[in-house]
């Protein structure tokens, strides 16, 4: 998955008041941190980071451009936390979380859908029992959805994680036995009870 560039600056002063002041400067408060890496305090462009999340939510790699002493640090990291306001939805604070190329990271990975069951034409009901499935792999190969083709799925028919074609060099960490979408046979047997109950006489 290609990062995204996010410039930002060390956050010397902390606090209520420092933060206010930041964001009146269209600024928000942010950390970095992971195993091995030194916690930093940030401050980042309020408008930069709404820009590059637009439309990818989920699982996005950030390399951030650190501004420290008239230097530039890159540091390669994930968004860990969004913290917005209710009422307008402006994004309050952010954590970023330090991440290495030669270490494998483990994350929810959402599951795309495509196809239309067979199953439904005869009076199936398609229920997605997972959205997304948590997998293991190093940062380069972190796909941004497994696709998943459901159109072979008849009446009584589920697909489980044992099933799924994962990307190569991708592990999945949920058990294999978890079943992801099914096709359950509910329509069809109200539509015949529907029928029987037409064909009774009044009484």
């Amino acid at each position: 998955m290609e990062a995204r560039e996010l410039k930002a600056t060390l956050r010397e002063n902390s606090g209520k008041g420092s933060a206010k002041r930041l964001r009146r400067k269209g600024l928000i408060p942010a950390v970095l941190y992971g195993p091995g890496t030194e916690t930093l305090s940030l401050s980042v462009d309020a408008s930069d980071l709404k820009t590059i999340r637009k439309g990818h939510e989920d699982n996005m790699f950030i390399k951030l451009l650190i501004d420290e002493a008239g230097k530039q640090v890159e540091k390669n990291s994930l968004i860990k936390e969004i913290q917005t306001e209710p009422l307008t939805g402006d994004v309050f604070h952010a954590d970023f979380y330090a991440v290495r190329s030669d270490h494998k990271v483990t994350l929810e990975v959402p599951i795309h859908f495509t196809g239309q069951p067979v199953g439904i034409e005869k009076g199936g009901e398609l229920q997605h029992l997972r959205r997304e499935i948590k997998v293991s792999c190093l940062p380069a190969a972190l796909p941004e959805f497994i696709p998943l083709d459901i159109s072979g799925l008849d009446v009584g028919d589920s697909i489980l994680i044992r099933d799924m074609h994962l990307p190569e060099n991708i592990s999945c960490v949920d058990s294999e036995d978890i079943a992801v979408v099914t096709v359950s046979a509910l329509h069809a047997a109200k539509k015949e009870e529907a029928a029987e109950g037409a064909g009774e006489p009044a009484e």
